[in-house]
């Protein structure tokens, strides 16, 4: 069972976290704290009516915080499971081997998001780190796994910054931008992705106005976007989902930047259910539509978009809203948790190994050449 850690008011500033590294110390705000010993997240179902601290302390409540959606965004799960498997390792029974351990743990987080490809990505990472320091006791080989995971989380928002700087070179002065669902600090281990890309736009002076979509079922545009904006100090207006198709039609939209959860080897690129529709109405109106992801999120593996599992979730989360019934009683509902975008609908893909443009096959391919070499 999940526990309250601290609890401070949506009024008051979250106050920087420091993330210890082997190589660096980074300064940034992040919804993830290995503190005292243990993991802490920032419960994001409870925002921004108040800023609560989760306190992890087995793999059972890391598993349930990414599955009801406490962390949510591929980076910020990524990163999540690389310390989940910390801690499932350091509360194992004593008759329990590391290796027994390792593999549980693995399997219990890696069942809970069967879209995000950073959650596995990262628990493959961790398997291999894990395999390196067989010869070494266990407090060694938990240690090594803790330091590893201090690294994934400071070269995410590191990261995450090029992608910024990268992104900000497709903007221009006075830019009025849309987005879709939440894509900053929260949603990654620092910074962002797409907002990160918006705020570094912002810092040079080419955002104006960001549109952000309230982002039907959980709001997650309009209850976290918009309070990691107003912090920002970045101007806003939240619209309705609905509301795209006459901003774009009205010329108040120049450009629309998304996150995403997992891009295929062709560029489709699977985000938060609504993307396509964004998408869709943006190629009508000749509004360029831009991708944010590392190049994690790029699972060369899928070819194209119709392998990427998509999620579907309780059908409550629809006929409810934060416990409000909105729908009549026991009408039926479906949940589709993601859409997945064609990359003919794309007009760049922002890495943090530079701008992807089509045909996004063969500039994938050549990130990760690059990357490997």
């Amino acid at each position: 069972m999940l526990r309250d850690d601290a609890t401070e008011t949506a009024d008051k500033p979250l106050s920087a976290t420091r993330i210890p590294t082997m190589n660096e110390n980074v300064t940034t705000f992040s919804p993830i704290r290995w503190q005292d010993g243990g993991l802490k997240l920032l419960d994001q179902t409870r925002l921004p009516r108040e800023e609560t601290w989760l306190d992890c302390d087995r793999p059972e409540d890391v598993a349930a915080a990414i599955y009801r959606l406490s962390v949510r965004g591929a980076p910020a799960i990524g990163v999540t499971a690389a310390y989940g498997l910390v801690v499932g390792l350091d509360t194992r029974a004593d008759d329990q081997s590391l290796e027994e351990r390792f593999v549980e743990v693995s399997e219990l987080l890696g069942a809970t998001r069967p879209t995000a490809v950073n959650l596995h990505w990262a628990l493959e990472r961790g398997r291999e780190v894990f395999d390196q320091t067989g010869g070494l006791p266990d407090d060694k080989r938990i240690a090594g796994l803790l330091a590893w995971a201090h690294e994934l989380h400071a070269a995410d928002v590191a990261s995450n910054r090029r992608m910024g700087a990268h992104g900000a070179t497709l903007f221009t002065a006075g830019d009025r931008v849309l987005t879709h669902c939440n894509t900053g600090a929260l949603a990654t281990a620092g910074y962002g992705t797409a907002l990160g890309v918006i705020q570094a736009s912002h810092d040079q002076g080419k955002v104006s106005q960001v549109w952000v979509d309230e982002t039907r079922p959980l709001l997650q545009g309009a209850r976290l976007t918009a309070w990691e904006l107003q912090r920002l100090d970045i101007p806003f207006k939240v619209v309705t989902d609905s509301s795209c198709g006459t901003l774009m039609a009205r010329g108040l939209v120049d450009r629309v930047v998304v996150g995403a959860d997992r891009i295929a080897a062709n560029g489709d690129a699977a985000n938060k259910i609504g993307t396509y529709t964004v998408a869709v109405l943006a190629n009508r109106h000749n509004v360029p539509f831009y991708v944010a992801a590392p190049l994690s999120t790029i699972d060369r593996s899928t070819p194209t978009g119709s392998e990427i599992p998509i999620e579907e979730r309780s059908a409550d989360e629809v006929t409810e809203v934060f416990g409000t019934t909105i729908a009549p009683a026991a009408a039926p509902a479906a949940n589709f948790a993601f859409d997945v975008t064609p990359n003919e609908l794309i007009a760049a893909i922002i890495t943090d190994a530079g701008v992807l443009e089509p045909p996004f096959t063969q500039s994938i391919a050549r990130a990760f050449a690059q990357q490997a070499g």
